[in-house]
């Protein structure tokens, strides 16, 4: 009785512990003994297993877009990709010429090449000039065995038919000259003579023409000396030209300062700041080119009957053509009587003028009106009253 107690005993404590243990005992055994941290905070390492699982498992969160910028322009096609180039900005069609359209022949050096370029786009709106540039760079008077300027100007003449010529030349001629198989320096008694003999003789082919002739004069340059052997040669063109019946154009003050020195930069044709001569102080920029032809513009228009309201209204007093005849002389006034208050009848006043059988009688003498205003001639004023200021003493008295 007490064995088989004893084992029903045993039996239940074995049954108890069982039921006690979970299945899962042997994992529970193997794994690490938890501290009190653990018991409030959890494992650390079964956190950050857990949290690495969890950031393998759920998909990855898309990233914030960046903040808009402005868009970068797009860069243009290179060529020969294939793609369409961008439309190029045209200028203006040109006016076109008419068939008779009167033609300015610009003959001369470097300088008169850039007078042609300005001058075309003076008259570039004027269908009825045209600009025949016929300059060569290095000519000039003294070497005729490069370019004989006599005879072309001859040939372009014959060939151009032209209303008007302008010269600008000498920029190329101080140089040594040929005079009769000799070598004359420049500035010599002979070169100088010489030389007025060659502008004198191109000038009287246009003036034989019957043909207007406009030389226009050399600028400063950036050399002093330079400067001073253009001074020179202007006075030689001057005399020479305007002994041929042509005109000389004087351009020196568009490109000198106040002081009269050579300036880079100076006012356009509109007043305007600009770069005129070019970096050797020699030639000439488009602006300085079209400064150049604005002194010869205005005289061109003149020469081929061309002015226009605006020419007229700014020409200056010298300018405007002197009166044939003087305007009729006006009729000389009637002048009547004074007519007395008191008593009208006593000097004629009763009765209307133009009325009375013996019209009054025309003054025999100018009154101080008449004489004011026609001969500009004043009395003297009576001895006594306020305006007699005449100081001298006929007589003397004891």
């Amino acid at each position: 009785m007490t064995n088989g107690s004893n084992r029903r005993r045993w039996r239940r404590v074995l049954l108890c512990t069982v039921l006690a243990f979970p299945l899962g005992l042997p994992q529970a055994i193997a794994q690490e003994r938890r501290t009190l941290m653990d018991l409030f905070f959890g494992n650390r390492r079964q956190v950050q297993e857990r949290s690495i699982i969890n950031l393998d498992s759920q998909p990855q969160r898309r990233r914030q877009p960046a903040r808009a910028s402005a868009p970068r322009p797009e860069r243009a096609p290179a060529a020969g990709a294939g793609a369409i180039a961008a439309p190029a900005v045209t200028a203006a069609p040109a006016v076109e010429k008419m068939d008779n359209a009167r033609k300015i022949l610009v003959v001369g050096d470097f300088t008169a090449m850039g007078l042609g370029k300005g001058l075309s786009e003076a008259f570039a709106e004027d269908p009825s000039v045209v600009i025949a540039e016929q300059g060569s760079v290095a000519s000039g008077l003294v070497r005729d065995d490069h370019l004989n300027w006599p005879q072309e100007l001859e040939r372009l003449i014959a060939a151009e038919k032209p209303k008007l010529v302008v010269v600008m030349i000498g920029a190329n001629d101080r140089q040594t000259l040929q005079v009769d198989g000799g070598r004359e320096r420049f500035r010599t008694d002979r070169w100088l003579s010489e030389y007025e003999a060659r502008v004198s003789q191109l000038a009287g082919i246009v003036t034989a023409h019957k043909l207007p002739l406009l030389w226009v004069g050399l600028p400063p340059f950036q050399s002093p000396s330079l400067t001073a052997d253009a001074i020179t040669l202007n006075g030689i063109y001057q005399r020479q030209v305007e002994a041929a019946g042509g005109e000389f154009v004087d351009i020196w003050d568009g490109f000198v300062s106040e002081g009269g020195q050579f300036i880079v930069s100076g006012s356009d044709v509109n007043g305007q700041p600009v770069r005129l001569r070019s970096q050797d102080g020699i030639g000439f920029t488009d602006a300085g080119k079209r400064k150049l032809a604005f002194y010869v513009e205005k005289l061109a228009r003149r020469h081929l009957g061309d002015l226009t309201i605006s020419d007229l209204i700014r020409l200056d007093a010298g300018d405007l053509p002197l009166l044939s005849s003087l305007p009729p002389q006006a009729e000389i006034p009637v002048k009547t009587q004074p007519i007395s208050l008191s008593d009208p009848a006593l000097d004629g006043g009763d009765t209307l003028l133009g009325t009375s059988a013996s019209p009054p009688k025309a003054a025999t003498t100018d009154s101080p009106r008449d004489l004011l205003v026609t001969k500009g001639e004043v009395k003297d004023a009576p001895i006594g009253r306020v305006d007699y200021y005449r100081t001298e003493v006929t007589g003397s008295t004891q």
